[in-house]
């Protein structure tokens, strides 16, 4: 099998067969087939998109971050080409590219828009040989996969350090291993939050990043928004916080259903109404607006865009089940959680909460990363918990150390059953927090009560 043509129509073939199954397996599959058959399939088939070919990666947010920079390129006129499946490791991109290939080998779109796994970044990069690398965020995640955060850092210097020399390399100024990726690199830009109103009075629990990668020294911040994001300096070496070019100034979150805050990229602003809420969406947008900044779009068609936004799949989504909202907010480490916790506090009145934790490879086997996030002050604005997964013990006892009374408190593995007693006690609004793989069960779940529509993982 020599040509292109050919291989694709197997890959494609394949992947018709695993959807028809009904196992799922469709949005990788057939690209992890493409790959074997032809190990130079990404770059083949990436190089035809002569609009631009833009890179996302980040711990968390990088499928919003993707969600938000499509509603800005597509109002830019772009013909996009993304992973919207969120299979974002080299198999799942080539299935995306295969997708979008006509017959003949030719793609339908001009500009590709791919979120890639940390883990995966160097080998994808290296094939799609990106336009644009946004890196969004560096929190601890799935130690038992990835390592220590240090360990991807490294990582991610070798894959800026290979850059071409015309790549716009975006990053967060607010995140130091991020900020620190560009300490070489003249024409990179920034992106950050400069609003001292959201300041946290101390660091929190699941604060990563801090020491400088360069001296060891430990950073010394002004404040401290979200995890180690804030605005720091290195006593040791004298590395600070860069300059944002693109800022969101005036921030105000409205619980969970929005934010606004006033967007800044050089001597323009405009004012901006985000329908995703908390500060952790702020910062993907932020990271949105200056990847189309680096594309040289107008500020006034990147305010549309970001305006246009919606959730992503299982990212502050609200879905309806039997005429109840459930708003689906995913947990993965705690940075995230505390993201999320953070944002449910802000919410009028009581919750009604479906927490599930699973330990399935793709959340990571540990889970221990539940005690490290910021539960406490949640729990005064609960009204009710039902505990679901396969660690649905352990969620329940970190939910009671937080202090959660246990006539407030239900334990139900299976998460049909959970479901079916956490929507029963909701006083008119359901908040479901699952971790990965039980954001697919729960989805899933829904689906066969028709409250969504199916999902291929």
């Amino acid at each position: 099998m020599d040509t292109l043509p050919a291989k694709l129509a197997l890959s494609r073939a394949v992947g018709l067969a695993a959807r028809a199954s009904g196992r799922g397996g469709g949005t990788s599959l057939p690209g992890r087939l493409l790959l074997r058959l032809d190990p130079q399939a990404l770059h083949r088939l990436a190089a035809q998109l002569t609009q631009g070919r833009y890179v996302i990666s980040a711990t968390n947010g990088k499928t919003t971050t993707a969600a938000i920079s499509a509603s800005i390129l597509e109002r830019a006129g772009r013909v996009l080409v993304r992973n919207t499946a969120g299979a974002n490791m080299a198999g799942g991109i080539a299935s995306t590219l295969l997708a979008a290939t006509r017959n003949d080998g030719t793609l339908n779109g001009d500009t590709g828009l791919f979120e890639v796994d940390e883990f995966w970044l160097d080998a994808v990069t290296e094939q799609l040989e990106p336009n644009a690398l946004v890196l969004g965020n560096l929190f601890r995640d799935q130690l038992d996969r990835y390592g220590e955060l240090e360990s991807i850092a490294s990582r991610w210097a070798g894959v800026v350090d290979g850059l071409d020399a015309g790549t716009a390399l975006i990053l967060n100024a607010d995140d130091p291993l991020i900020a620190d990726l560009g300490r070489e690199h003249s024409a990179a830009i920034y992106f950050g939050v400069e609003d001292d109103r959201l300041a946290l009075a101390t660091r929190q629990h699941a604060s990563d990043a801090t020491h400088c990668r360069r001296c060891g020294a430990t950073y010394l911040y002004e404040s401290v928004y979200l995890g180690h994001l804030g605005h720091y300096r290195c006593p040791g070496c004298g590395w600070q916080r860069p300059a944002p070019a693109v800022q969101a100034r005036e921030v105000t979150l409205h619980g969970s259903t929005a934010a606004t805050f006033t967007l800044v990229s050089g001597q323009e602003e405009r004012p901006v109404s985000l329908s995703l809420p908390g500060l952790y969406n702020v910062y993907n947008a932020l990271a949105a607006a200056a990847l189309a900044v680096a594309c040289g779009i107008e500020l006034d068609t990147i305010t549309a865009g970001l305006q246009a936004a919606t959730a992503a799949f299982g990212r502050a989504e609200t879905v309806e089940l039997a005429g109840l909202p459930i708003q689906i907010l995913l947990v993965k480490n705690p940075a995230g959680a505390n993201a999320i916790l953070q944002t449910l506090a802000l919410e009028p009145g009581e919750l009604d909460l479906l927490a599930i934790l699973n330990d399935n490879i793709a959340d990571g086997r540990d889970v221990s990363w539940i005690w490290d996030a910021d539960f406490e002050p949640l729990v005064p604005h609960v009204r009710h918990v039902v505990c679901s997964g396969r660690r649905a013990s352990e969620l329940a006892l970190r939910f009671k150390y937080a202090g959660l009374a246990r006539d407030r408190l239900t334990v139900e593995p299976a998460l049909p059953r959970a479901l079916d007693i956490a929507a029963g006690m909701a006083h008119g609004r359901l908040f479901a927090l699952p971790t990965y793989t039980a954001l697919i069960e729960l989805r899933a779940e829904l689906g066969r009560r028709g409250a969504v529509l199916p999902y291929w993982s």
